[in-house]
């Protein structure tokens, strides 16, 4: 009896697996809802970034040389060399924030 149960088990294993769907999303596609979230641009000066995104929830000091620092705001980080804005970085569960004009 043993022996049928685990049998029984394994086909339906089996069974389940055969009828899976894969979906695969281009790495570009991804997150479509996320991409429209305003970010500051590489280049920008952090008094333009505080003036258009408002200040950070928290500011991680310069380190290295150069000197690299970053903010963090609730959907995204930014990363400084100095005072322009190197990378803006969404976080996994952003969602769209319009920015000030």
């Amino acid at each position: 009896m043993k022996t049928l149960t685990i049998a029984a088990v394994a086909a339906l294993l089996t069974a389940t697996a055969a009828s899976a769907e894969v979906i695969r999303i281009p790495v570009g596609q991804q997150a479509a809802e996320k991409q429209v979230l305003a970010t500051p641009q590489r280049g920008t000066s952090k008094s333009e970034v505080r003036r258009r995104f408002g200040e950070p929830s928290r500011e991680t000091p310069a380190v290295g040389d150069p000197p690299i620092s970053s903010w963090e705001y609730e959907n995204y980080r930014v990363y400084f060399e100095r005072d322009l804005v190197l990378h803006s970085v969404l976080k996994g569960t952003a969602a769209p924030v319009p920015a000030r004009p």
